[in-house]
Order: structure tokens, then sequence, then C-alpha cells
């Protein structure tokens, strides 16, 4: 199918269409197209470009344009030049780019930046490596590492079967809360001086945007750069009604400082967080009721896999539940009073129950933290707090224009919150701002639950497959292997696991995979990067693992994908929603 593209530029922008070869970009006369140019959208969304293909010549081409362009779903490019009305951009520059946040996000985009050449300064308001190291993944593994081994050394009949006595175990709680501390400042510290060894400036303060391409460091200092990102990240989110008190009821920042482990606690939310932190407090000795206003237990998962980790997590150990409530009002412990927590039916909204316990953890997801940034300067309006980013992580102002030269990654766009995703999205802006276009394919990016066993997924689940299927008229079939087979699993003694593969036997591409076992999060990458890569089943399947590992889960999970296709090679089009 032949199709036309026409531009429209608005006076005061220059286009240039450049060929690109390994070593330079050449001017390229634009020609009538030949070839069908098949460009992969592999974000999680396509609003962007609005067309449906572009031919080519022999040669790759790409459209580098002076000021970012607003493009509509037509059959023309529509380039808009305008700036904010909230001043006017510099003619010079600070940096060729500004990142307004130093966690894992701001940090794996300034490297990568110092990688390609760009004079680069980060801006932190609070301390190097936000919430993943100080608050988040980093001393959460600390304190699951500790669960994890107090699980072992309690589980005697484990052990018995391993030919091992091992006495009473015990722990140390300032010991374990030291460890948590310890291990989030050496990574604080890693990645402080990682940045400043290669030249990365840090400036101190809280980032504000004045207008174009300006941004104000604390009080009063002002820095200029060519592209800025904002990398500012999310706090808890704590719902209306809770009081939170920092001892008794508390959030996951509080949680990582252990400084008391309480006999019973109400946990709200059992997601990632909540899971997590039930593992870590019934190891270390504590009764959990975990509080969830969703019918049943862990949304977000694959249900089967959610199935069996509730069998394996929550039914064998100190944890009662109560779904489908909200927790309307929770007052913490004073004056010798329990912490009390008011329950109403989450459909009916009709009073249900009142708990009294030990302490509370609000497990109920996180917020972006967005407020105070100076968007307005520049007419753009949060949507529930996020920044509007297109696909390839551009602020969109209040109009759905683009905003010249600002990009947002991580929690504060919302697209995925995961520390790993932030990085992902900064090195993603960096390729663009340096002049190779790059769309991140959301779907093949992992996640994990850090529990024991762990759980880890990427792309669709079966529900999400099958919705889509339906939708775009296409069969899709299941696959599943059991660690149970797996010959290093049963060395370890823990033979408790599924992998599960969703997948399109018509072509074989990968929809999703979902591991619930031994070293999950580990395993979960050759599936990851197979979606990566739009690589089929029928060529992965032939891929040799070493023996006896736990990777032949995977090895023999993709060996019983039954694929009709007979041809090899990457799918053509990676998948997207």
């Amino acid at each position: 199918m032949q199709s036309s593209l026409s531009i429209s530029v608005s006076p005061h922008t220059s286009l240039t269409v450049q060929r690109s070869n390994r070593n330079a970009l050449e001017p390229l006369a634009f020609a009538p197209p030949s070839k069908p140019l098949n460009l992969r959208f592999c974000g999680l969304t396509r609003e962007a470009l609005g067309f449906s293909s572009l031919r080519r010549n022999s040669d790759s081409f790409r459209f580098r344009l002076s000021s970012s362009a607003r493009v509509r779903r037509a059959d023309k490019f529509f380039v808009s030049a305008s700036l904010s009305d909230n001043g006017s951009p510099p003619k010079t520059f600070d940096y060729d780019l500004l990142i307004v946040g130093a966690g894992v996000g701001g940090h794996g985009a300034a490297l990568h930046a110092v990688e390609k050449g760009l004079k680069t300064a980060i801006v932190e308001g609070d301390v190097v490596g936000g919430t993943c190291v100080n608050r988040g993944c980093v001393p959460s593994k600390a304190l699951l590492a500790v669960s994890g081994r107090m699980r072992e050394l309690q589980n005697d009949h484990h052990l018995r079967a391993l030919g091992l006595q091992v006495s009473a175990a015990g722990y140390d709680r300032q010991g374990v809360a030291d460890h948590a501390n310890n291990l989030a400042s050496k990574i604080r510290n890693n990645l402080t001086n990682s940045m400043k060894a290669l030249g990365v400036d840090i400036l101190t303060g809280f980032g504000t945007i004045l207008g174009p391409q300006k941004v104000k460091v604390g009080s009063d200092k002002v820095v200029t750069a060519k592209d800025i990102i904002i990398a500012t990240g999310s706090v808890p989110f704590v719902p209306k009604g809770i009081e939170v008190d920092g001892k008794t009821v508390i959030t996951s920042d509080h949680a990582l400082k252990l400084e008391s482990v309480p006999d019973w606690i109400a946990i709200v939310g059992s997601g990632y967080i909540g899971l997590e932190f039930s593992d870590v407090y019934t190891a270390l000795g504590s009764e959990v009721t975990f509080i969830e206003a969703l019918d049943q237990l862990m949304p977000g998962f694959d249900p089967e896999i959610g199935k069996l980790a509730q069998r394996v997590l929550i039914n064998p150990r100190k944890i009662d539940y109560h779904t489908g409530v909200f927790a309307t009002k929770i007052t913490p412990a004073k004056d010798g009073k329990p912490v009390t927590i008011e329950l109403i039916d989450a459909k009916t909204k009709e009073p249900k129950d009142t708990l009294e316990v030990d302490a509370a953890l609000i497990a109920t997801g996180r917020a972006p933290f967005t407020h105070g940034l100076g968007l307005e300067n520049i007419n753009v309006a949060t949507q529930r707090g996020f920044v509007p980013v297109d696909e390839r992580m551009r602020v969109m102002d209040s109009n759905g224009n683009l905003v010249p030269h600002l990009y947002c990654i991580g929690d504060a766009n919302g697209k995925m919150m995961l520390a790993h995703a932030a990085s992902a999205q900064g090195i993603s802006v960096v390729e663009q701002v340096t002049g190779r276009d790059h769309v991140l394919n959301h779907l093949s990016i992992p996640a994990a639950c850090f529990t024991h066993p762990e759980i880890s997924m990427v792309g669709l689940t079966e529900p999400q497959a099958r919705e889509k299927a339906e939708k775009e008229g296409f069969e899709i079939s299941i696959a599943k292997t059991s660690f149970k087979a797996n010959t290093k699993a049963l060395a370890e003694n823990e033979g408790e696991g599924l992998a599960k593969l969703i997948y399109r036997p018509d072509n074989g591409e990968i929809l999703g995979v979902h591991i619930f076992g031994l070293h999950a999060a580990d395993l979960i990458h050759e599936a990851s990067n197979a979606i990566a890569l739009g690589t089929r089943i029928q060529d992965i399947k032939l891929a040799v693992h070493a023996h006896p590992t736990l990777s032949e889960v995977l090895d023999e999970l993709f060996k019983s994908a039954k694929v009709k296709a007979h041809v090899s090679g990457p799918v053509s089009e990676p998948i997207a929603v």
C-alpha cells in the first residue's frame, strides 16, 4: 500500500532530511520513496506518529527537526516551533543536558550522556540515589536477604532433607536495620562517585523550571541547558482518612528502617510492596493481616501465578486477609490503645469491620513527586500528578503540543513505575538528543517481586493477552513447565515453582512470560530480551543452556511451545498496546 507524506513547516523552523551512515550524517535530498519503510513502534503508545508506512531509498533516513514537532494522526507532519510564553530560550547554554533528580533514572541518563560526549549536570534536592537506593529497592532487598536466611534456618524439614542440623535461629533487630542502612549508604556513595569521576556536575538544591531550557536550583542559582530531563520519582501514596505517625502507622519509607518488629501488623495493599514486607515481617516473627480493596489478593499478577503464589507465600504463613474492603480510617496507637482500622465494603461502602492491631503498613502504591516543579511556567498540566509524555518521553503541554527540549522519565511520568524502567527511559532520551531515534518497548521490561520464592514477569498476563487476541483476531497458546522437573531446583530441594509462556502459535511471538520459583527474578531476562529483540520461539528454542541449571526451566518452556510457522528471523513488529 502506497501512502503520501507531506511536511508543513512554520516560517521560523528549518527542516533537514539526512541519511545516516556509520560515521556521519550526510544531507540527503528528499526523493520519491521506492521501498517500504518498516518503522518499529514498540512503546506503550503510538500517538506520536499517525501514519501506517513510509517508503525509502536503499539507505535508511530520518527526519531531524530544529525544534520539537507536533504530530497528528493524519497523512501529514505538522511542525510547531512555538515556545512557551513564559520566557524565551537562551542563546548559549551552561550544559548540553540537565537532569532534575538523581535517582536511578537520572543516574542512568547522566552516565549515558557523558558516554555520548554531552556536558551534563544533575540536580538533587534530597540525596543521590532517590527512592530506589535510599527508601526502596536497595534497603528492601537487604531486609529480604535477611528474611530468606531466616526462613532457611527455621525450616527444619528442609534442612533435615539436606542432612543438616541447625540450632534455633535468632536475629538482632538493630543489626538487621544497620545492614539495610549500610547497603543504601554504600550504593549511594557508589552512584555519587561514579558520576563525579565521569565529570557530571552534581548541583544541590530543589530544581524548578523557570521557562524554556531554564532551571532554578535552590533559591537563586539559574542554570540553562540545551535539553532537560525531569526525573523526580515518587513518594508513598497515603489514601485519605489514614493518619501516619511514622511509628505505629507507617509507609514503606518508615518500614525500611525496621525500628520495631510488631507482633501483629496489618498491611494495606497486597501488591509488590505489601507482599515483600509480609515476607520480611513473618520471617521475623510477626503475624500479618492483608487488607485488599479488590476481590482477590495480588492484583496485577497473572491470575494463575497469583493463585500458586498465594498457596505458597500466604496460606502456610501467619497471614490472614480481608479482600473487597477499604480501610477508610486508620488511627495510630496512643495512650495504651492499639492501632484501629475501620473497614467498609468496597462495593456497597457499608461498614464491614474494625480491626485492632499493633501496627499498620500502608502499601497502597506510590504517587509522582512533581509538585513545585514549575510546570505551570511552560504551560504543562499534570494528570493525577503525572507529567504527560509521548512514547519518546517528550513532555506535552496543556494543548497537546510537545514542549521543545523537555523530557520526563521514571515514576514522574507513570508509564511504568520501576527503577530499571526509569533508567531505560533515560538512556532512550539521551539516544534521541544525540541524534538516534529510539522508542522503548515497555512490554519488554521485566518486573520482579523478591519474596521467597520469587515472582517475575514480562509482557502480558493471560487475561490481557486473550483480550488483545480477541480484539486483533488471532489465537494464543499457553505452555508451562514446573520447577519439580528441574535438576538444579531438586538439588536445592526447592522444587516449588512454575514457568508460564503465553504466545502466538501462528508466528511464534512471545506475548508474556511469568515465573514463580527459585531465582525467578534472575531467570526472566532471557524472555525479556527475546521480546525486546523480537525473537521468535522457533529460534530461541534452539538456544543451548548449561546443565544442570535453573535456566533449563525456560529452555524446556520454549521447547514445549507448539508453533505452526516454520519461518525464522525476528518478529516483524514488536508487541505494543
